[in-house]
């Protein structure tokens, strides 16, 4: 849907502002911590990163166990990095440290010590209400939850369960469901391939397709998208790629606080003669200038400066821009025919070129550089740098991914790679730069509401049993289910699905109108105080923790943002003997509920390769997988685009033909995204500083361009209101910036709340969090 207009079924006044005293709070608590702020920095990473990689391992995990963690995260027989997925190098790693600022920050948050045994949780200042007036911040900082807690009905505290008296109680609410379709089963990134699989077995044994993922919330359109256009979901390229292409173009992405290994990547790019072109609303420090902490001239300051050409589009404005370059390659190739586009890769291995090119010839230059706020000169010197190449590279992320339109803009970047035969070749294709460190692999191993006809028959071939066919719930549908008592018992397998989704107090709702809710998690977050009638919370293992199940010690595989499957095994003793790996909790779930199975949950439960040899013979491309997981370095899955096949039932790849959304203001509005801030992974946040952008001490600002700062009397440090519809986020300060007229930008996940529940991608369902609009009001604190 386009409109932001009110939900048609309002949230409850109860949940929406009138009588919240006697309810926990689902938001972050609106007061200020005092803001400082600073000059935007121009290079990233450098000796401040390193010492504040240490400074949050040691003062977390202690000098021994933080050292210990760091030596082995990313390393060929460690653990992978529980932050995000950016891909290791094939060859040789870094001895000194093969992660980043944010992957020491994610090692450390879940490596720490600190721990919340039972009396914690019956400590008369911790009860649900009370923990939920903390912010997120001070919440994850507590530390990790020892012990399953149970929380029942009409309680106000948490209490200690045992794990058998936990599947108990969770099998019985499962199976007093009239439907398997009344239940959710929820899947975050950080889930291995091993426990993916398990889940989604289990799940659909119990009979439901009810697996909406954080994949609904990110890259489902990159999915959707390539899809269609390429027969893959995925990225075409490898990390060797990046190092040999010519023109690397980064769109809606900010690598220095998200990937920020991908810097290093962008470094030796540009060594190797890459020009990098960046599209972004903000000039983030990480597409400007890197200094490599791993080479005497980044320890001395001395920066790569990394993009050739910095264009700050409006929100939304990615579709146009795309298209304007294309008119002005169309117009180069109209003059030297077979000398701008790949005549040869278009004719023989693409369709629907004709009809494109009649679309390319309309385009209004004048009014594509409205649309997308890019000078036509600028446009043009970005066409000329892409004219006569062929390795081109063009990376993306949410920026992108979480717009209404978003589907087709991702199928213009298929489009303008086609047009230059840019896939299935060295040093060119599709990069979708994916968030959480296993969000793809999840979805590779079955973890998907939509699933194919081939996957559901090869789950009946190899297990025995005939899984559910309809399509289940995605995230929203889930969210929708839940609130109008469609769905009762909502599981989740990490994540903080509270404060990761849109329309905050719509989601709240939702969640309290369930019978049970349950979190399989490591750290108390606000997901764990918004709950149904009663609530468990399951504490799991962490990627670095020592996984000794069923006798011996275990290891588990991730696949990264390339496609590559690896292992990993943690190396950290667990802070308490009460946790349970996830493929642990994930068997004795099943044994508990499945009345009959055709499942051996006990096999699987005492020796992971038992899962890998039936994930084997159920997914495509895991040949081997016991052989080759343990092989330095881990395995390729199969890529079609990657090799210049395309799975779609034409065997070809497809242009698509599309226009940009026309977008009007009212007077007074803006158009509003949501963005990290460099202390925070996700929904973690480790700290409120925002570094690179020179925000200290602060989480609740909003960025806004100068300009309109004064056409709405505002100046640096007001206090607004920032509403649309009939949402409010109160108490936000006034940060003047470098971003477009009528674009503004804040952190999440204070501002979901202005996320409407049915302001939705086409296709893709994704929420549309990066084109918000909102209204600004003096506050009454300020």
């Amino acid at each position: 849907m386009n409109d932001q207009s009110p939900i048609e079924d309002p949230v409850t006044a109860s949940s929406r502002g009138n009588s919240t005293d006697d309810l926990p709070a689902a938001e972050n608590p609106d007061n200020l911590t005092g803001l400082h702020t600073r000059n935007i920095r121009h290079k990233a990473v450098g000796l401040p990163a390193i010492v504040s990689s240490f400074r949050h391992a040691i003062s977390e995990a202690g000098l021994t166990r933080g050292l210990k963690a760091l030596a082995h995260v990313n390393q060929k027989r460690g653990f992978d990095c529980p932050s995000c997925a950016w891909p290791d190098p094939d060859d040789e790693r870094s001895g000194i440290a093969e992660y980043c600022e944010n992957g020491a920050k994610a090692v450390a948050d879940e490596a720490t010590t600190k721990k919340l045994p039972p009396t914690f949780f019956a400590e008369p200042g911790n009860s649900i209400k009370q923990l939920s007036q903390l912010t997120d911040y001070h919440l994850g900082g507590k530390g990790r939850i020892a012990q399953p807690m149970y929380l029942p009905k009409d309680a106000t505290h948490y209490q200690p369960i045992t794990w058998d008296e936990a599947f108990e109680k969770l099998a019985k609410h499962l199976n007093a469901l009239s439907s398997p379709d009344e239940a959710i089963f929820y899947t975050s990134g950080r889930t291995s391939n091993e426990a993916a699989f398990l889940y989604q077995l289990f799940v659909r044994e119990y009979g439901t397709n009810n697996l909406p993922d954080c994949s609904n919330m990110c890259h489902e359109s990159s999915g959707v998208a390539l899809g269609e256009s390429l027969g893959l979901g995925k990225g075409s390229v490898t990390l060797n790629d990046l190092y040999e292409a010519e023109v690397i173009i980064i769109m809606g992405q900010n690598p220095g606080t998200n990937a920020p290994r991908m810097l290093t990547a962008l470094q030796k790019a540009k060594h190797n003669g890459a020009v990098i072109i960046s599209i972004n609303p903000l000039p983030e420090t990480g597409l400007m200038a890197f200094n490599n902490p791993q080479q005497v001239k980044g320890l001395l300051g001395l920066a790569t400066p990394l993009t050739d050409l910095y264009l700050p589009i409006k929100l939304n404005g990615d579709m146009a821009l795309l298209q304007a370059i294309e008119h002005l390659l169309w117009q180069e190739e109209q003059k030297a025919p077979g000398t701008v586009f790949d005549l040869d890769f278009i004719n023989n291995r693409t369709a629907g070129y004709e009809a494109f090119e009649k679309h390319v010839q309309q385009f209004s230059l004048p009014d594509l550089s409205a649309a997308c706020g890019i000078p036509i000169p600028d446009i043009s010197r970005a066409a000329g740098l892409i004219k006569h190449k062929k390795k081109i590279i063009i990376c993306w992320a949410m920026g992108l991914t979480q717009h209404t339109n978003a589907v087709d803009t991702i199928k213009e970047i298929a489009n303008l790679i086609l047009l230059k035969g840019s896939i299935g070749k060295p040093g060119a294709g599709t990069c979708p730069v994916r968030g959480h460190s296993n969000v793809q692999g999840d979805r590779t191993v079955g973890i998907w509401e939509k699933p194919t006809k081939k996957f559901l028959d090869s789950i009946e071939k190899v297990f025995g049993f005939s899984p559910p066919r309809n399509h289940g719930y995605d995230v929203v549908a889930s969210i929708r289910a839940m609130y109008e008592g469609k769905a009762s018992v909502f599981f989740a397998m990490g994540g903080n699905f509270l404060s990761a989704t849109p329309d905050t107090e719509y989601t709240a709702e939702a969640l309290r109108r369930c019978r049970l809710t349950v979190h399989v998690s490591t750290k108390l977050n606000r997901s764990h105080l918004v709950h149904g009638e009663e609530a468990l919370i399951l504490p799991c293992l962490a990627r670095s923790d020592r996984d000794f199940t069923g006798g011996r010690e275990q290891f588990v595989s991730c696949e990264n943002s390339m496609g590559v499957v690896q292992s990993s095994k943690g190396v950290l003793t667990p802070i308490s003997s009460q946790l349970l790996s996830e493929p642990a909790i994930v068997c004795r779930l099943a044994k508990a509920t499945l009345k009959t199975t055709k499942v051996d949950w006990d096999a699987f439960q005492k020796n992971y390769d038992a899962i890998r040899d039936v994930l084997e013979r159920t997914v495509p491309g895991f040949d081997d997988y016991n052989k080759r997981i343990r092989e330095p370095g881990g395995f390729y899955l199969p890529n079609g685009p990657r090799e210049g096949k395309f799975n779609t039932p034409d065997g070809k790849a497809h242009f698509n033909i599309a226009s940009p959304a026309a977008i009007t203001l009212q007077p007074g509005e803006l158009m509003m995204m949501t963005i990290r801030s460099h202390d925070q992974f996700n929904t973690t946040i480790y700290g409120l500083n925002d570094r690179y952008r020179g925000v200290f001490n602060e989480r609740r600002v909003i960025f806004l361009n100068e300009e309109d700062m004064k056409e709405q009397g505002l100046r640096a440090n007001d206090i607004v209101d920032i509403s649309n519809a009939h949402r409010v986020a109160r108490h936000f300060v006034v940060i003047p910036y470098p971003i477009p007229r009528q674009c503004a930008a804040t952190y999440f996940p204070e501002t979901n709340v202005l996320v409407p529940i049915d302001s939705v991608a086409e296709k893709s369902n994704t929420p549309v969090s990066k084109l918000i609009r909102i209204r600004l009001q003096v506050s009454s604190a300020g």
